[in-house]
């Protein structure tokens, strides 16, 4: 494979733009210490066995195929490269105990201290955490080597996918130090606290609370809980007497707990776990706590709070031009800012675990979360997603509990995701997928698990307690109101059982247009902007009119990195993202689900960026919260149009004059005055 030495320029340039994120404040008190780790790092590919082998300095999170799966071809970078870090250790820390956390290393890591292997993790989207503290020398500078691949394996997730395993350590990395008896960050890299939340009516909640301890000496040993409110302590318990130094269980009860009740009020508690000696706190470690009941009725949809939610968003992949998957908290924040705007009410974090950070948001934001293990099949391609194979059943099943574990305290999450795409031409995956989901109950008995098959018929129905289909009516076959008699007749055919539609979407680029209906080719170059706006307007309506599909979600919020594709405007881009890769520029079907899912003032006009136009009767096409929009086309009033239920308003016959157009439209909400123009240049 060649490896031109200009791809080091690109991790150049990427240290001038990545900002850094770090593994949250677990502790807030300072017996727990969590030292961002993610600087003057020196990275080489492990290939270059060289006594000098040319090193740059990164920092992280990092990539090293933010540019080579672009290109158009398969065959991306996928080996393994080496990072290297010096660090010092203070001699204060004599009588403490040092853990490295990694939050994502893709795919398969080893660590190295001093020259020494300590461990092997693999998996590139959920965390790993190791104790260093008999490995490292007190008041010298310490060495830590980390071997990280991205090459293509069949124990390891994803064996396939329609997306790109970016190598490298591309989530941050903390050094925690902890007293000698602390809460244990070693139980599949959680936070040792397990949050259980109940409500038991309008007057009275509890918490089942279970701690993890890392402990030695139980003696004097208090475990204390503190449930706070707006940062001051509501409720309190104090374990007396630890039992044993694994494990610590306790329960609170509650009075008139506040419901965290999606979008409309993402109402959260704080708990504080501290272990307490002497009346000094040793350790303690700081969770998120939020109270809701729901439930999934197979005609009525999804429940939150006793009340009906339409659940309705996006699934999307950690992937930003020019960083991939290295991103950062400018990139997460960008992205949860296009979710709320265009006012979704859940997100399906796919195809593997998100990274922390994103769903602290989500809890914060009210979004109900769809979070899925990288279960991943070929779908429409070649190749299996599963293998009957002892080694990947193993990491299959150690993947789902780690995101289990890991993301356990967040009342965001409503579902566990266990597969996407499987198919049946290689090993039979459903057996599997049952013990599967047997783990999964046993992980957490609280929560939903579900999948998404793109296969019709009944062999994944009793895999998951619900289920969801990725379809793509008017796309790559089809019309684009089949998705409507679809759902009927899978309604109608399982009746009792719960589905979603997990994925509906069409390429689309906002810098190609038509003005005919001629469906293009998916496979093709030429993805018009107009034809993804039609798609994403007819699926929406067929879609909205069935309450009983629990939830509906676009594919996708923005492009994305897939090396296998070749079509479309650029290679090496999925472009059924509702914004551009470098998220610059929002697609008109931004717009579309802007005005239907968020009720604030807007109005926006479709068909805008198609500039030069070669017929001169036209539609001007307005998409608005408002009910009349005004429009005048060279300053000529033009009437004729109302608002559909659909918060869109059409002029059917609009005629151009040669050479250029003024479009202009405004409408009056509440006294607030709304407007918007473009200019359309009409050609002989």
């Amino acid at each position: 494979m060649n490896k031109p030495l200009s791809k080091y320029l690109y991790f150049f340039l990427l240290l001038l733009i990545n900002a850094n994120y770090s593994f949250a404040q677990v502790g807030a008190n300072d017996s727990r210490k969590v030292v961002n780790f993610n600087s003057d790092w020196k990275f080489h590919f492990a290939y270059d066995i060289r006594k000098q082998p040319e090193k740059i300095n990164v920092m992280l999170p990092h990539t090293w195929n933010t540019q080579d799966v672009l290109n158009g071809k398969a065959n991306y970078t996928r080996e393994a490269g080496i990072y290297e870090k010096s660090f010092f250790v203070n001699e204060s820390w004599k009588n403490k105990r040092l853990f490295l956390y990694f939050e994502g290393a893709n795919s398969v890591a080893s660590v190295l201290i001093n020259g020494h292997f300590i461990t092997e993790h693999k998996g590139g989207y959920t965390a790993f955490c190791i104790e260093i503290t008999d490995r490292v020398k007190l008041g010298e500078s310490n060495n830590i080597e980390v071997q990280v691949s991205n090459a293509s394996r069949t124990d390891v997730l994803p064996l396939c996918g329609d997306f790109n395993v970016y190598g490298g350590i591309h989530r941050p990395v903390s050094l925690l130090v902890t007293s000698k008896d602390c809460i244990s960050p070693l139980d599949y890299a959680s936070p040792g606290v397990y949050l259980t939340p109940k409500v038991l009516s309008d007057q009275a909640a509890t918490v089942g609370i279970i701690t993890k301890l890392s402990v030695k000496n139980i003696t004097g040993l208090k475990v204390k809980a503190d449930i706070l409110d707006a940062g001051k302590t509501i409720v309190s318990s104090v374990t007396n007497n630890v039992a044993n130094n694994k494990q610590c269980e306790q329960t609170i009860n509650l009075k008139q707990p506040h419901l965290w009740n999606g979008k409309a009020n993402p109402y959260l508690y704080t708990v504080n776990i501290s272990l307490i000696r002497n009346g000094q706190v040793i350790d303690q470690v700081t969770q998120p706590l939020g109270f809701r009941t729901y439930h999934i009725d197979a005609n009525k949809g999804f429940i939150l709070n006793d009340k009906y939610l339409d659940l309705h968003g996006v699934g999307f992949h950690e992937d930003v031009e020019g960083k991939a998957s290295a991103v950062d908290s400018t990139d997460l924040n960008k992205d949860m800012k296009l979710i709320k705007e265009i006012g979704a009410t859940a997100v399906r974090l796919t195809h593997y675990p998100h990274g922390k950070y994103f769903y602290d948001l989500c809890d914060r934001n009210g979004l109900v979360v769809w979070s899925e293990i990288p279960f991943v099949g070929p779908g429409g391609y070649t190749g299996a997603g599963y293998l009957k194979s002892p080694a990947l059943e193993n990491q299959v099943r150690q993947v789902l509990t780690e995101m289990i574990r890991q993301n356990y305290n967040h009342p965001a999450i409503c579902f566990w995701g266990l597969f996407n795409e499987l198919k049946l031409d290689h090993d039979d995956p459903v057996p599997f997928l049952k013990q599967l989901n047997e783990l999964a109950k046993k992980e957490d008995p609280n929560r939903l698990t579900t999948a998404a098959t793109f296969l019709d018929g009944s062999q994944f129905n009793e895999v998951s307690d619900v289920i969801a289909w990725n379809k793509y009516y008017g796309w790559y076959d089809g019309e684009f109101k089949q998705i409507g008699s679809w759902a009927d007749k899978t309604h109608h055919d399982y009746p009792q059982k719960p589905f979603a539609v997990s994925e509906y979407g069409a390429g689309g680029s906002p810098f190609k247009h038509a003005e005919n209906d001629d469906k293009p080719d998916a496979d093709g170059k030429f993805h018009p902007e107009e034809w993804q706006t039609r798609y994403h307007e007819v699926n929406w309506q067929e879609l909205s009119r069935r309450p009983f599909i629990w939830g509906k979600f676009v594919w996708a919020l923005a492009d994305f990195g897939s090396s296998i594709r070749t079509e479309g405007d650029a290679d090496g881009i999925n472009d059924k993202g509702l914004v551009t890769y470098n998220r610059a520029v929002k697609k008109d079907a931004f717009y579309f689900y802007k005005a239907n899912w968020n009720k604030e003032p807007m109005l926006y006009i479709t068909d805008r960026r198609n500039t030069v136009r070669h017929q001169q009767t036209t539609a001007v096409k307005v998409y608005s919260t408002a009910s009349n929009v005004k429009l005048m086309v060279n300053g000529v009033v033009v009437n004729g149009a109302k608002a559909d239920d659909f918060h869109t308003t059409i002029w059917d016959k609009v005629t151009l004059q040669k050479g250029k157009n003024k479009i202009e439209v405004s409408s009056d909400v509440n006294g607030k005055l709304l407007q918007d123009s473009c200019e359309w240049t009409l050609e002989n």
